[in-house]
């Protein structure tokens, strides 16, 4: 028990990664599985809140609603329990994280956003239950989960790396196109939650829903996804295509760059950014081409309920993914510190670092 509790109680910069990287797993996971309940037509599963229906507190048999609507949305809201776990998890390891001999309030801080949002959830859910799936109420619910996942990101970013004035790694206008991939995310997601809370998925029955014109609200929506996805491809193309040289290669004219963009060539020889910025933008460029790929073709094959769950799975990555990509575009330093009175120098323990070892004051030669 306590090898298991140790990465907790007592945990290294690669555990508390580790555990809040848990974290984004966990806050993510419960958007899909929601997703999922919508889209099977179980979100009044459990016609009541906080127990499953007035007289049962676990799944029971309700009237108008087969059973497997019920167990989908009992599992659902026992899997909050799970995260609620998983986020206290992380509060702890926050708390006892302590790079330098110093805690971190700024982790601390992130970290118990996770369990506050877990609760914000759990009675948004009982609300959305209680106003009969109430189209507002389910989309203030998907933004705070979405929020909840943003502050899970951010720690397992934060986590490891320092506390240092930020120190940015491409040019400036990359870092405004990463800021501005972020801000459209946001817009893109708010906007779907009306285009999905004004279409025929937004429930059954008299089940109230937004009163605008669905191709109006699509339209929006779809735009939205074309300029993201044109900033995403001028973004990963800059990345991948300017930067200083490696040793020994030139740079090619438009005619190198178009060759390496269609097939490869002396262009490829160009580092560019950081590696990982690179991956994150290109990442980022065809999570939003397959999601613009999903969105047309569920429109026009009637919103099949598993491909519109899919688009919902690869909006939260996309969302992730943004985040990660603007966090990567800029350094701040090693994770640990020597602390400001040390007498002696303190290693920098950080991923990928290389620790530089002094000599002992034992060797040093002994002044004339």
């Amino acid at each position: 028990m306590q090898r298991w509790l140790a990465p907790v109680l007592s945990p290294t910069p690669t555990s508390m990664r580790r555990i809040a990287l848990a974290g984004v797993v966990a806050n993510a996971g419960i958007i899909m599985t929601g997703a999922a309940v919508r889209l099977s037509k179980s979100g009044l599963g459990c016609p009541d809140w906080p127990s499953c229906t007035r007289s049962s507190l676990v799944a029971a048999a309700t009237r108008g609603d087969p059973m497997v609507h019920t167990w989908i949305e009992f599992g659902n809201r026992t899997l909050t329990a799970a995260v609620m776990v998983v986020a206290v998890a992380v509060l702890i390891a926050a708390w006892q994280f302590r790079p330098g001999g110093r805690r971190r309030r700024d982790l601390v801080w992130l970290a118990a956003a996770q369990p506050i949002g877990v609760l914000a959830q759990a009675v948004l859910g009982g609300i959305v239950v209680l106003t009969k799936l109430s189209p507002a109420w389910v989309s203030v619910h998907f933004l705070v989960s979405i929020a909840a996942v943003g502050a899970a990101v951010l720690l397992n970013v934060r986590c490891a790396e320092g506390t240092g004035p930020a120190r940015s790694l491409v040019r400036i206008d990359q870092r405004l196109m990463a800021r501005g991939l972020v801000v459209l995310v946001a817009v893109m997601l708010a906007a779907g939650t009306v285009v999905t809370g004004t279409g025929p998925l937004a429930g059954a029955g008299n089940v109230p829903r937004y009163h605008l014109p669905l191709g109006g609200v699509t339209q929006l929506h779809a735009d939205i996804g074309w300029a993201l996805g044109m900033l995403a491809a001028v973004l990963a193309l800059s990345l991948q295509l300017t930067g200083a040289p490696q040793q020994g290669a030139t740079r090619p004219g438009w005619l190198g760059w178009l060759t390496f963009v269609l097939v490869g060539g002396p262009g490829a020889r160009l580092t560019g950014a950081p590696q990982q910025v690179v991956r994150l933008g290109w990442l980022m460029f065809f999570l939003v081409g397959a999601q613009g790929a999903i969105g047309y073709t569920q429109y026009f094959s009637g919103l099949p309920a598993g491909l519109v769950w899919v688009h919902v799975s690869d909006s939260v990555l996309i969302w992730i993914v943004a985040l990660r990509l603007m966090f990567a575009t800029r350094d701040r330093g090693p994770v640990t510190e020597a602390p400001a009175d040390s007498g002696s120098a303190g290693e920098a323990i950080t991923a990928g670092s290389t620790a530089v070892a002094e000599a002992p004051a034992a060797q040093q030669p002994t002044p004339a």
